[in-house]
């Protein structure tokens, strides 16, 4: 009996061992079987998806697509409203036409009840119009010129001339780019319309290429929506934004330092830099970066990134970027004549004629 007890607890410890491999064993079964579960899945979703290329799904996007857009208002003040152009910095743009005289217009919207709180309302509606009224008072052959201003239910609006055809940045890629004496003439031009506005207490604040239409076959020239970064002052400082578009801006616009035309004419520098050489000056991975190396950095020379670009030209760009606003063009029609001269030599030097 005591033999047959000894037997019996010495093959107890193989019995748990072998307990133990069968128990870890269905495990690993177990799990094999699972994963094939998983692999069969995968396969028939990948057949599912194979056949739905015949017929693909509808999205969340398709949806937004198919559903009608926002209706276009049949009428703004007098004139009736044919399209939508696109979209400003006040708001939408539509493609208008005087009910009474049938002059084609462009209306730049602006709702003032969202843009503005409700305590700052009166004083928009007072901006708008003072604005749009002091805008009104340019008549020069190369500004677009502002027809009417008012409200119509709620919306704030200006009509401006139609001016058909494209703005200037085309032209500022590299592969694109006008020839030298074209981009002086041009450059004259815009200084000279920035010059008879500064005259007339009007500064521009938003000069960039998207702002000024030209038709290449024609030479026709027109900077466009003066006021208008004035008019969106307050709904845009009131929520941290900076009024016009920073690439472009001189330094002391980004500082909130008060301006006058010297700093239209930085801008105008910043368009002809790119206009020349296809990139812009200052670029930065983020909006503190860039506004850093406007404020703080010097004007890289154009001719650094395109050899072609005349001296002259290249002088005058450098004038109009420096930082501080006194060793700039003193005024439009300075710069312009500095233009002149170079889009005179541009053609002596065989450049296209204009």
């Amino acid at each position: 009996m005591r033999e047959m007890v000894f037997w019996n607890a010495g093959w107890l410890p193989v019995l748990l061992v072998s307990g133990a491999v069968f128990v870890v064993g269905v495990v690993l079964l177990a799990r094999l079987a699972l994963q094939n579960k998983r692999r069969e899945a995968s396969v028939a979703r990948e057949r599912s998806a194979v056949a739905q290329t015949a017929e693909p799904r509808r999205t969340v996007v398709d949806a937004q697509t198919d559903q009608p857009s926002e209706p276009l208002p049949t009428q703004i003040g007098h004139y009736r409203i044919e399209k939508k152009l696109g979209r400003g910095a006040m708001g939408e743009v539509y493609l208008g036409r005087d009910s009474e005289t049938g002059t084609l217009a462009a209306i730049k919207t602006l709702a003032l009840s969202q843009a503005f709180a409700p305590d700052e309302l009166a004083d928009a509606r007072a901006r708008f119009f003072r604005e749009a009224e002091t805008a009104g008072r340019l008549h020069h052959p190369d500004i677009v010129a502002i027809l009417d201003a008012g409200e119509d239910g709620g919306l704030a609006f200006i009509a401006m001339e139609f001016v058909a055809g494209s703005d200037l940045r085309p032209f500022t890629r590299p592969d694109s780019l006008l020839p030298f004496a074209e981009v002086a003439s041009i450059g004259a031009r815009i200084a000279e319309a920035l010059a008879y506005a500064h005259a007339n207490n009007v500064v521009h604040r938003d000069v960039k290429p998207a702002n000024v239409m030209y038709d290449p076959e024609t030479r026709q020239l027109r900077v466009m929506d003066f006021g208008v970064a004035r008019i969106t002052d307050s709904s845009h400082t009131r929520t941290g934004m900076v009024l016009g578009t920073p690439s472009y801006m001189s330094p002391e616009q980004l500082l909130g330092k008060k301006v006058d035309g010297r700093s239209d004419l930085y801008s105008l520098g910043v368009m002809l830099y790119q206009l020349t050489c296809g990139q812009l000056p200052f670029v930065g991975q983020s909006m503190g970066q860039l506004m850093s190396r406007i404020a703080n950095e010097a004007c890289p020379d154009v001719r650094a990134l395109n050899p072609q670009v005349p001296e002259a030209l290249a002088n005058v760009i450098e004038r109009a970027t420096r930082k501080d606003a006194a060793q700039r063009f003193p005024s439009g029609d300075e710069m312009a004549r500095a233009l002149r001269v170079c889009c005179a030599a541009a053609i002596d030097a065989g450049d296209e004629k204009l």
